[in-house]
């Protein structure tokens, strides 16, 4: 069969939301890998449960509101949205199943090995223990408890997202003795622990949960009354920020007021433990406005990612991977020899493996210099108790020039944001807040320093955030430089983002919106040229997610001009490898394991010359048009060495690689007889 490979065949896709829960898929596969520390495949199974209620909150909600103002349209892949909820909801259903099989079947028995207990059934606590959960529940847990019984008086309450629920059946008598039945709900409080820790016996850890304590005592909330069922659910609501940006006067104002309408959004999942059958479950769907095929019913404990308890339980460490020290790339004995190794020479950092330490250290020390007059910075997320923050404001109460860009539209990290850029202003920084109709998502430090020559301008370009948490299992690349034509245009762009005046073309880097994406589909093209030409032409591309249709299609054109293509796609993948004739060329891997493959690498062979980008954008149409987006050269060649070592240890991974089927399934390689075991990111501790 011949395929055209353009944009309306619908034969050459995948759709985009599928793909993604078949990312979630291939993080359950760790939950369910025996070679993992049992804690660490917890952590895995609680990571897809996270996954899964940000997927719904998001994604699924958007196409819920398509639907609903009338938008049946289609994806790439020609399946209308109303079909895609379907698939969608089938697939989770089926995904649910998965992770309560491996959490019943696996995950529990081996922490019981372990002495880790966790009792679901009341009748295996022991008198004393009773006695002990009745005293914490008198002491701790009853005064924050408010039951909410519903009557025509008392309407159905609000539910906050993702919070633990029970729904109670009460027999009650009136007035005349009749008896009547009365619905009631009771919030199962987020500020106390998901589970109570109960004396050791024999060694043996155990744990209860707080829906079990609150359920055994729930005639004391509700004195007279008789408890027929008792049912645990959750919800998921519509949690994306829908702004006018350009109708907004002032966007940190808008922010703040959007956020707080995100209680409200519509509930576009209902979990409901599997007891909660006929009326209690017709009657939350009806209450909460969800269709059958957007409920789940859940056949143990609700609310896996509460689960990270026990991963973070004192005295488990050999029960998780071990600790692995990060490597000091930069060694300077004083703030001058630490200039002088960046003048010296382009250094690169990859991180967890080499330390992020090491950019915080920059940044402190240029916050305490005198001769440093002015520091420049984005800010997408950074985690709460950055050392990054203290710095800035350091740097600009010691009367340097301190601009910091934050992005207030960092999903899930508005409020966050929002309270540490108030902090920076506070202290003297100048804090721009965005840009109207795009996130600021490219990741630039720029630092001005008076020497004795003249002033000189030190750039830290990366592709990840400035987040020393995540630095420590996210796997991304940054380049400190002094190297002029670098540090020219990333005082251009941060003047022309301050300014809002239009970004010109830039000198070695290329920026979303205005270039970014054309820059890749020529870059692709030149390759395509080079194989048509009789020359070897390879490209090898990392990124998170390949979605943008335009550069799907250059890549097809590639691989039918015979150019040997490798991409590194962690999660949604919607280019189709191993057609005939469009795709034989083209071989998609997924890895996915102990770190988060977050690094974004495009390389090509150029005739021998190879051209090397590192980026903060994937290849999704977001990133293309509604995002400012950085991607910049490496053209040191050791650094290029280090890059294309790095790429091959990747490429050979047998044990974390899973390859993508030309029907859209993933298969995990393993090691061949006598081939060499290589999990890639446990070597590139070596490189």
């Amino acid at each position: 069969m011949n395929y055209e490979i353009n944009i309306q065949n619908s034969e050459i896709f995948f759709d985009r939301e599928l793909s993604w829960l078949d990312f979630n898929c291939r993080v359950l596969e760790e939950a369910a890998d025996p070679s993992n520390p049992i804690l660490e495949r917890l952590k895995f199974l609680c990571i897809t449960e996270s996954n899964l209620d940000e997927f719904h909150m998001v994604r699924v909600a958007n196409l819920r509101s398509k639907l609903s103002a009338g938008n049946d349209g289609r994806s790439l892949n020609g399946m209308r949205f109303s079909e895609i909820i379907q698939a969608v909801s089938s697939k989770v259903n089926e995904f649910i199943h998965k992770q309560y099989e491996i959490y019943t079947n696996s995950i529990l028995p081996e922490l019981k090995s372990n002495k880790i207990n966790l009792i679901e059934d009341y009748t295996e606590l022991t008198e004393s223990e009773i006695e002990l959960i009745k005293k914490y529940y008198k002491e701790e847990v009853s005064s924050i408890l408010t039951p909410l019984s519903i009557d025509p008086a008392h309407p159905f309450p609000h539910i906050l997202n993702k919070t633990l629920n029970l729904a109670i059946t009460l027999s009650s008598q009136d007035e005349n003795n009749k008896k009547k039945d009365i619905f009631a709900i009771v919030q199962v409080p987020s500020v106390l622990p998901r589970f109570w820790e109960l004396p050791e016996q024999n060694g043996e850890r155990r744990f209860f949960p707080l829906e079990g304590i609150i359920k055994l005592h729930l005639s004391d909330l509700f004195y007279g009354m008789l408890v027929k069922e008792i049912h645990a659910f959750k919800i998921i609501r519509d949690s994306d920020l829908s702004i006018a940006e350009d109708k907004v006067r002032d966007l940190l104002t808008s922010v703040k007021k959007e956020l707080k309408n995100r209680i409200w959004g519509n509930t576009v999942k209902l979990y409901v433990h599997k007891s909660a059958h006929g009326q209690v479950k017709q009657y939350l769907q009806e209450m909460l406005d969800v269709q059958e095929h957007e409920t789940c019913e859940i056949p143990h404990v609700l609310n896996l990612s509460d689960l990270m308890y026990f991963y973070n339980l004192n005295n488990t460490s050999k029960l998780k991977f071990p600790y692995i020290e990060s490597r000091s790339v930069i060694q300077a004995t004083s703030v001058t020899s630490l200039f002088h190794l960046i003048r010296k020479q382009d250094h690169l950092l990859h991180h967890p493996y080499d330390s992020f330490q090491g950019v915080e250290e920059l940044l402190k020390a240029s916050s305490e210099d005198p001769k440093v007059l002015a520091i420049k910075m984005t800010l997408y997320r950074t985690s709460g108790d950055s050392p990054l923050i203290s710095y800035l404001q350091q740097a600009a109460e010691n009367g340097k020039q301190v601009t910091v860009l934050v992005e207030l539209k960092a999903r899930f990290d508005e409020e966050r944001n929002i309270i540490w850029a108030q902090k920076l202003e506070d202290s003297g920084v100048h804090v721009v807040y965005g840009i109207v109709g795009l996130k600021i998502h490219c990741k630039a430090m720029l630092i001005v320093r008076r020497e004795s020559d003249k002033l000189r301008r030190y750039v830290h370009l990366s592709t990840g955030n400035y987040n020393s948490t995540t630095a420590k299992y996210y796997t991304d690349l940054s380049l400190l430089t002094e190297n002029g034509e670098f540090t020219e245009a990333v005082g251009t762009l941060f003047n022309s983002l301050t300014s809002l005046a239009k970004i010109p073309r830039l000198n070695q880097l290329s920026v979303a919106p205005q270039y970014l994406k054309d820059d890749i589909i020529n870059l692709i093209e030149k390759e395509t040229a080079n194989a048509q030409n009789g020359n070897e032409a390879r490209i090898i591309m990392k990124m998170n997610s390949l979605v943008d249709p335009d550069v799907i299609i250059a890549l097809y054109n590639a691989s039918a001009a015979g150019v040997k293509i490798d991409l590194i796609v962690r999660g949604i993948c919607c280019l189709v490898p191993g057609i005939s004739g469009v795709s034989e060329n083209i071989v998609v891997r997924s890895l996915v394991g102990r770190y988060l493959e977050h690094s974004r690498i495009y390389v090509f062979l150029n005739k021998g010359d190879w051209k090397m980008f590192l980026t903060s954008a994937d290849c999704m149409p977001r990133n293309f048009y509604k995002r400012v987006e950085l991607m910049f050269p490496i053209t040191d060649k050791s650094i290029k060495e280090k890059i294309l070592n790095v790429l091959d240890m990747i490429l050979k991974d047998n044990v974390k690689t899973r390859i993508l089927s030309s029907d859209g399934t993933y298969h995990k390689l393993f090691p061949r007889e006598g081939e060499k075991v290589v999990n890639s990111q446990m070597e590139l501790f070596n490189i």
